[in-house]
Order: C-alpha cells, then sequence, then structure tokens
C-alpha cells in the first residue's frame, strides 16, 4: 500500500504538560485511523500537526507530493454572508459539480433539506456542520482528518456519515486515508480499521491498535490484567524486601545498604496513581406509582406542529432513549417533562412524589456560577453526601469525579466543556432525583468518561429519559427507544435506532414526510406504566392486518418459528466468539479477525429481527 502521510519522532510541551514526546505514526492507502484518550490529552492538537496548522517542538510531519489534504475542524467557523453554495462549491460551475454522482451522493446525505442560497447565519449548529462536511467531502481528499465529526448530526445523520466514509476509504481498491477524533464509539466501531490512544498521562505516548474501538478495549483490558499481575509482583517482591530490612541488624552495612538499592528501585518503578474516574451512585428519592403523563398534548411553534394530540405515560423505573431529526422537538419534549414549557393544549400530569433534574445540552446553568470553584458548587447544593455508608465530603466528591485537586478549585469559568458536564451531572445527582431528563449527555466527554457515565446509568434506579444521537449510549441505558418523525406523533420503536433508520429511509424512497413511513399513530398507553402504542401495521400486500387469511397468519407464523432459531443460532456463535476473543486477547491479528465476524454476525442478526418484526405482526 502506497504510503500517504507519516510523522517521524514528533514532541510538544504545552507549559509544564508535555502532550507528545517523540510520537512517530505512518498513514498508508486503506487506513482508517480513530483517536482516542482523554480530554485534554492532545488528539485534536496530533490533527492540527498532521494538518499544519500547528508546529510541533521537535521532529517532522511529511506527506507524498501530489497528494490532497482536508481538516475538519470542531468549530465550524463558516463566513456569516456567504450561503451554502458558496461554502460548499465556492466558484465552481453547477455543471462541474452537478454531472458528478459522487457530488450528488453528498448532496443527498447532508444537505438535501437546504436551500442553496440560505445564508450561513441564519444556519443552525446541526446544519453547520452538515455544509462544512460536506464541503471537506465534495473535494475528496486523499487524507481526510475529522475532529468530531458527529457533534450536532443526528442520527440519521451519523449513520450515513459512516457508510459513506467506509465506502469511501474502506473499500478495497480505493485510495486515501482517513483519521478521526470522536466520542462516538458506535461510529468508530463501524468506520475505522485502527485505533491510537493518545495517553494525555505526562508521558507523551500514542499506543496504537488493531481494530475498531470493540478490539480496542479488549485489547487495552488485556495490557491492564498483564500490568496489574506485573505489579501485583512488584508488591510481593517489595514486601519480602521491606520485611528483610526491618529483621537485619544494622550493623551489617553492606547488606542493608544492598537491600535499599532494591527497594528504591522496586519503588521507583511504580507506576503513577491514575485520575480515576469513578462515578458515585447516589441514593434517590422515593418514587410513587404516577410519575409523569402527556395526556393529549399539543404543541405549535411558527410554521410547525411538533405535537398532535400526543398521550405518553412514564412509570417508575421507565428508561427511554429519544431519537430524531433536527427541529422535531426533542428539546422541547424535555421542557415539557421537566415544567419549563406548558403545552397549548391538553397536561401534563405530574406524580407528587417526583423530583425531576435535567442536564441541559449547553449545561447553560453553571454559567451563573462562573466565578465560584468547582468544590464550591457542590457544597453550595450539598456540604456532605452519604455513599455506601461512608460520608464524603464535596472535595472528596469532586476528586471521584475525575477533578485533580488543582482543578477542583478552579473557578467554574475556566472549566473545559467536558469538566463542566461533569461537573453538572455531579451537581444533579447530589440532589438526589428520580426522574433524571438528560440532553445530548455525551457531548464533550472522552470515552473513558462516558464508559464511567454509563456504569453510573446503567444501575441508577429512578426514571431516565436520554435524548442523544449516541447509539452506544441509548442501547447501553435505554430500556425502550421512541422517535420523533416531524409529524407530530411520538412513535415507538421495538427495534431500536435500526427500525428508526428504516423509517427515515423509505420516508426519502416515497418522498413523504418521516412519519408516514410505517403509519405512525399517535402514543398513548392506558396502564400508566410508559409506553408508546401505533396503529396496526401492514401486511406485506397492503391489506389491513384484519382483512388476512387464515393462511397468511399460519405462514407468517412458520417465518417467526424458523427466524427463532436463526436467532438462537447466531447467538451460540456470538458466545462462541466472544470466548475466543478472550483467550486471543493478546493476538492483535486475531482479535480484529474475530471482530469483523462478530460485526458480520450483528449485521445478519439485524436483518433477522427486523423481518420477525414484520412476520410477527402479521402473525399477531
Amino acid at each position: 500500500m502506497a504510503h500517504l502521510l507519516g510523522a517521524d519522532g514528533i514532541a510538544l510541551t504545552i507549559g509544564t504538560r508535555t502532550l507528545l514526546a517523540d510520537v512517530s505514526l505512518g498513514l498508508d492507502d486503506g487506513d482508517r485511523v480513530g483517536i482516542v484518550g482523554p480530554n485534554g490529552a492532545g488528539k485534536s492538537t496530533l490533527l492540527r500537526i498532521f494538518a499544519g496548522t500547528a508546529l510541533p517542538d521537535g521532529g517532522r510531519v511529511t506527506r507524498v507530493g501530489g497528494s490532497t489534504l482536508g481538516m475538519l475542524d470542531q468549530r465550524d467557523e463558516l463566513p456569516e454572508d456567504a450561503t451554502v453554495l458558496d461554502i460548499v462549491h465556492g466558484d465552481a460551475e453547477t455543471h462541474v459539480w452537478a454531472s458528478d454522482a459522487r457530488v450528488r451522493e453528498v448532496h443527498d446525505g447532508l444537505i438535501a433539506e437546504l436551500a442553496w442560497d440560505a445564508p450561513v447565519a441564519k444556519l443552525s449548529g446541526g446544519q453547520r456542520r452538515r455544509v462544512a462536511l460536506a464541503a471537506l467531502l465534495v473535494q475528496d481528499p486523499d487524507v481526510l482528518l475529522l475532529d468530531e465529526p458527529t457533534n450536532h448530526l443526528d442520527v440519521e445523520g451519523v449513520a450515513w456519515l459512516a457508510a459513506h466514509l467506509r465506502e469511501r476509504y474502506g473499500r478495497p481498491g480505493t485510495s486515501g486515508a482517513l483519521v478521526v477524533v470522536t466520542h462516538d464509539r458506535w461510529f468508530l466501531d463501524e468506520v475505522c480499521s485502527r485505533m491510537w490512544e493518545v495517553r494525555g498521562d505526562g508521558t507523551g505516548a500514542v499506543d496504537g491498535y488493531e481494530g475498531g474501538y470493540a478490539a480496542y478495549i479488549l485489547a487495552r483490558a488485556e495490557r491492564a490484567r498483564q500490568a496489574a499481575t506485573a505489579a501485583e509482583k512488584r508488591d510481593n517482591l517489595l514486601r519480602k524486601e521491606l520485611a528483610w530490612l526491618r529483621r537485619g541488624a544494622p550493623a551489617r552495612t553492606s547488606k542493608p545498604k544492598f537491600r535499599l538499592d532494591a527497594a528504591s528501585a522496586l519503588i521507583d518503578d511504580e507506576p503513577p496513581p491514575r485520575d480515576s474516574m469513578e462515578l458515585t451512585r447516589m441514593a434517590t428519592r422515593r418514587l410513587g406509582k404516577d410519575v409523569l403523563d402527556l395526556e393529549s398534548v399539543s404543541v405549535t411553534v411558527p410554521g410547525k406542529v411538533l405535537f398532535d394530540d400526543v398521550t405518553w405515560r412514564l412509570g417508575p423505573g421507565d428508561r427511554y432513549g429519544v431519537v430524531g431529526v433536527n427541529g422535531a422537538g426533542k428539546t422541547t419534549l424535555l421542557a415539557l417533562l421537566a415544567g419549563r414549557r406548558e403545552p397549548d393544549s391538553g397536561r401534563v400530569k405530574r406524580g407528587k412524589t417526583i423530583h425531576v433534574q435535567e442536564l441541559s445540552q449547553d449545561v447553560a446553568e453553571l454559567d451563573e456560577l462562573g466565578a465560584l470553584k468547582a468544590v464550591e458548587v457542590i457544597e453550595q447544593e450539598k456540604g456532605r453526601v452519604v455513599v455506601d455508608g461512608k460520608e464524603l465530603t464535596a472535595a472528596q466528591l469532586t476528586e471521584k469525579l475525575g477533578f485533580t485537586r488543582e482543578r477542583a478549585y478552579t473557578p467554574v469559568r475556566d472549566l473545559s466543556g467536558g469538566e463542566r458536564r461533569r461537573l453538572q451531572l455531579l451537581r444533579l445527582l447530589v440532589s438526589e432525583p428520580n426522574v433524571l431528563l438528560l440532553d445530548e449527555p455525551t457531548n464533550d466527554l472522552d470515552t473513558d468518561t462516558l464508559a464511567a457515565v454509563e456504569d453510573l446509568l446503567d444501575g441508577w434506579p429512578g426514571t431516565l429519559i436520554v435524548v442523544s444521537h449516541d447509539r452506544y449510549l441509548l442501547e447501553r441505558v435505554a430500556d425502550r427507544q421512541v422517535a420523533l418523525l416531524g409529524d407530530g406523533t411520538i412513535r415507538d420503536l421495538p427495534g431500536g435506532v435500526e427500525e428508526y433508520l428504516r423509517l427515515r429511509a423509505a420516508a426519502r424512497s416515497t418522498g413523504a414526510s418521516g412519519a408516514a413511513a410505517g403509519g405512525g399513530a399517535r402514543t398513548g398507553s392506558g396502564n400508566g406504566s410508559g409506553g408508546a402504542t401505533t396503529g396496526a401495521a401492514p401486511a406485506s400486500d397492503g391489506a389491513p392486518a384484519e382483512e388476512l387469511s387464515q393462511r397468511d397468519i399460519r405462514a407468517a407464523k412458520k417465518e417467526v418459528s424458523r427466524i427463532e432459531r436463526q436467532l438462537a443460532k447466531i447467538a451460540q456463535k456470538e458466545a462462541e466468539l466472544h470466548e475466543s476473543i478472550a483467550q486471543q486477547a493478546t493476538d492483535y491479528q486475531a482479535v480484529a479477525r474475530l471482530d469483523a465476524e462478530l460485526r458480520d454476525l450483528g449485521t445478519e442478526r439485524d436483518e433477522l429481527e427486523a423481518a420477525w418484526l414484520e412476520a410477527a405482526e402479521v402473525a399477531g
């Protein structure tokens, strides 16, 4: 494979922090690399060094002559007076790009709903990101560098981008390479074939791993296990050395000196303590039978109906993930549940025992506390919290959330976006809510922090509503998922995000509104425990379910049984592959091969589950 770009011995120090030290990396044709690491470790800086917009203190970056490079920055800094057409195609003649099928595909995937003459000043954050991506992708660079490309994109946009990049840079015979910094773990698994981890521990090292995010986690866990084994052996030897010193005669100076040197070497070899990101599970207030009910709710904004006579009931312990197109009303839905907005008609019924807390998308609640230190924000909410029978102070709580002593006493206005989000989440939890509303909680968080947040939410006993485009998060913490398709309803998604993407694809192919695909009916539930009901699903021949013949129903039941047997076989194969991966965790090539087999099985399982849903609707 042709070499495209290389970094040889690059080093960079900012202030007293070493971000990169003697780092050598290379990109060849067909490489699709994901970069992960803690917030502030230097991931974006590494991209800018590759792009030539930042210079290292030492080392050099080389690029093959004649190759092109394009980079998407985290911030979409577009000229306010420009139009969509200006940004995407500049001065290029229309016939040049309009005749290119590849360019038309980018238009359809990212900016089909935007007017060419729409001024940038009037675009939303999500629309700006789509325009910036489209402008970069139509250039078709040989080396593509993307910094948080999924920010502000909805689930549908993320899925399209992943498929496009995998086809463009991952298909056999294609040239070019891709490097992406993102916290979206589903995206990393879908797109990337290699991973680089910027450690961020002061060593300035960057570790390479083969495979996507799942393979990276397995390999890193195995490295951690081996390091723990070595540390345990070192500790045992250190205890023996110290015990010998305590027993040894003081007059025998030569042997104690030798032993002291050995003990000192062992102590020096002890790795520094980790910046543990341990999130604490807080107690929740008692939650009664009645939580939150939307009853015949309607909400209209200028030029659009967001909710039209919607009924949705949430019970104790319900856990919903919410997806939907931009502008469909996801944030408005949270505002209704939080009590920040009243419906135009209908009512929001609230249980007497509920205590609601909401994590907003921009964490603007902390703006008025900018002068306070992080630890003072928690003290203001609650000075001491009892966790697992131990009383913890605000300082101890912030430390458990990954704040060093220095950062815990940093003013809120000087905290990074990820630190502000972590601080606000802790602030909400110490107030002991029993209903938690989260609006895009994964923004600005690194993958390790996300894993800790998921672990916390996974065991949280209250009612949880999460609005997110992060499929990994939704599948981990939500029991059910619903969609806002822009037709004024809330649609239940038994098939999860994959079902939502099928509905959207069907809507586009028929030219109808998002809800037309699948006949989404208004939600409702008569049992008070949450749930969205939909209208009768159409049969395969277009006839209503009640008009199906007995032969059709029998055939559907046989199909259900057949698919269930296939799903059971796939589940067994997946279990065997997981066991094989665990046994061969140190063989990165074998892990990558087994991980690819797992992905193929996952695709086959998704297709079978979709077929099962269709057959089950007919079988009744």
